[in-house]
């Protein structure tokens, strides 16, 4: 089996089966690692349907396990772009709310004052402390928030029908074993009866210390703009997602500027800031170019949902040796034209490379 050396975290989106949740197999990777679970609230967004409100922001209930040596295991999560297996007209599920706004800094606000483990009718209420006012309790459970002069900060609303089933399972960093680690976790989805999602994907977050340099993302993005499609089509990428696509014709035009892989790495950074690059495409270089990133990675998000941990560490051995290949060539060497010459080239080992020879010849 391939043996990766580089730090990798894994973001697998998996759905429970009716009657289960995300909080299940949180609490079965804690009975295999002797540990426990913690709430905490996940932030997300999605696009609103409200006028002058382009986006909702959302913290959604998510669950930590840590094991008994205090180390982080996983997180699983909601993801909002799984919608199309879930019953909404389900009745909420008990106890389970998400807190709304329309703005992400009220949001973090609530993040580090509110407690994930009080409920929809009291989560709110260090806030509402915070702005000298009450909250609004309506009968259909939904909780809001004014300030004192009758300004909506936030609403406390119960998850619509069966939203406590998705569960993007995400891993911490991982330097070592990554096999064995992301057996063990997705041994405990199995075992539970998770499945993969009609929209669903995995993604892989590289890390991103070795890429930090204006020749080596001059390298990475002229490849994968030519051989991105191919390399969708050999992973088997679901055409289901809903948060993928092509970069912008810009940055191509960037990096094949001679003068951008001269360029310090604070200055190429600078440049690729400008292009408002958005995080939701085949291959995110955001967080690399993110001062605010908390995830100072390069992470490509074309790949299926695999509940087999063996392919995962194919497919990451594959990115893995494309970044290296990025590492290693000079900018003006000609890039692979199709994907066989791209195989050939890549300081893939020969067993790794057979499987994926093999993948693209079906």
């Amino acid at each position: 089996m391939h043996t990766l050396h580089w730090k990798i975290g894994v973001e697998i989106e998996l759905l429970a089966p009716v009657g289960r949740s995300r909080y299940d197999l949180a609490v079965a990777i804690a009975e295999q690692s002797g540990g426990n679970v913690q709430r905490f609230f996940h932030p997300q967004s999605e696009p609103s349907q409200v006028e002058g409100a382009p986006v909702f922001e959302n913290l959604t209930l998510g669950f930590e396990v840590i094991n008994n040596n205090g180390e982080l295991v996983a997180h699983c999560v909601d993801d909002l772009t799984l919608q199309k297996d879930l019953q909404r007209h389900c009745a909420p599920c008990e106890g389970w709310y998400r807190i709304v706004s329309d703005d992400s800094r009220l949001l973090r606000l609530i993040m580090r004052q509110a407690n994930a483990n009080n409920s929809c009718s009291q989560v709110l209420e260090p806030i509402a402390q915070l702005f000298g006012s009450t909250l609004a309790i309506n009968p259909d459970g939904m909780t809001r928030l004014s300030d004192d002069r009758g300004f909506s900060i936030a609403i406390a609303t119960p998850l619509p029908g069966e939203r406590e089933r998705p569960c993007e399972l995400v891993t911490p960093p991982m330097t070592n074993t990554h096999l064995q680690r992301l057996t063990t976790l997705l041994s405990a989805a199995k075992d539970l009866d998770f499945y993969a999602p009609i929209e669903g994907a995995t993604h892989i977050h590289f890390d991103g210390a070795r890429l930090c340099s204006a020749p080596v993302l001059s390298n990475l993005v002229k490849l994968l703009w030519i051989q991105g499609a191919p390399l969708r089509k050999l992973v088997g990428a679901n055409p289901n997602c809903t948060r993928t696509g092509n970069w912008p014709e810009a940055l191509h035009e960037l990096v094949q500027n001679p003068k951008f892989k001269t360029l310090p790495w604070e200055d190429a950074k600078a440049c690729l800031s400008e292009l408002e690059l958005s995080k939701f495409c085949d291959f995110n270089l955001k967080n690399l170019i993110d001062d605010a990133s908390d995830k100072h990675t390069f992470e490509v998000r074309i790949f299926p949902v695999w509940l087999d941990a063996k392919i995962i560490i194919k497919a990451a051995g594959l990115f893995e040796a494309i970044l290296q290949w990025s590492i290693q060539t000079d900018p003006d060497e000609p890039l692979p034209t199709d994907l066989s010459a791209l195989l050939t080239r890549l300081p893939l080992s020969p067993n790794l490379r057979n499987y994926w020879v093999a993948c693209a010849a079906d």
